[in-house]
């Protein structure tokens, strides 16, 4: 008589590449909301999530989009652009009540300084308690766009190289020297000072 085997298939999601269940379950068990961080190329989208058993729910959200209402119109796929996403965000959070979360990256590759911990920087200094190293944290230039400022004035000589590293600041009629005053002034309408 011949046995019958029976196929376990994984999770979709699992098989795709797309969830990792261990990390998931670690950051579920903590009974802690996740703070979420998804990046593209050109923005991001962030989130505290809470887990419930139908699926997870989301208590506050903040992307690239809504930082154009505060009249930051500088391309959003940098630095000083996640800070404030993450300032926003953490500003929504404590507005909500919600005093602490975990860091939940997903699959994405953690660099010391990246955006990701820009987000990071911003829910914290909105008053949000996160679990973190200051040493992953990016610089305080960085943060407000300094380094970018700098690199400006470094080619501007170049107007090849210039034109084709700040194209959309150029069609926009901005000056990449003007991030840090643009960063100082969109951080002081999201903080409400």
């Amino acid at each position: 008589m011949k046995k019958n085997k029976i196929a376990v298939i994984p999770f979709k999601r699992k098989l795709r590449g797309k969830t990792n269940y261990r990390q998931r379950m670690k950051l579920i068990i903590s009974n802690k909301p996740r703070l979420i961080v998804r990046k593209s190329l050109k923005g991001m989208v962030v989130q505290i999530v809470e887990y419930i058993p139908g699926g997870d729910k989301v208590l506050a959200s903040a992307s690239s989009s809504e930082l154009r209402k505060i009249q930051w119109n500088v391309p959003s796929g940098n630095i000083p652009s996640a800070y404030l996403m993450g300032l926003l965000l953490g500003k929504k959070a404590t507005e909500l009540g919600i005093k602490e979360a975990v860091l939940d990256v997903g699959l994405q590759k953690t660099v010391k300084g990246s955006r990701i911990f820009a987000v990071l920087k911003g829910v914290v200094d909105a008053g949000v308690n996160v679990p973190h190293s200051a040493e992953i944290l990016p610089s305080a230039d960085r943060l407000s766009g300094a380094h970018i400022s700098a690199y400006a004035g470094k080619i501007q000589g170049d107007k090849e190289a210039y034109s084709r590293q700040f194209g959309f600041y150029i069609k926009s009629s901005l000056d990449p020297k003007d991030i840090p005053r643009l960063f100082e002034a969109a951080r002081k309408k999201i903080m409400g000072a």
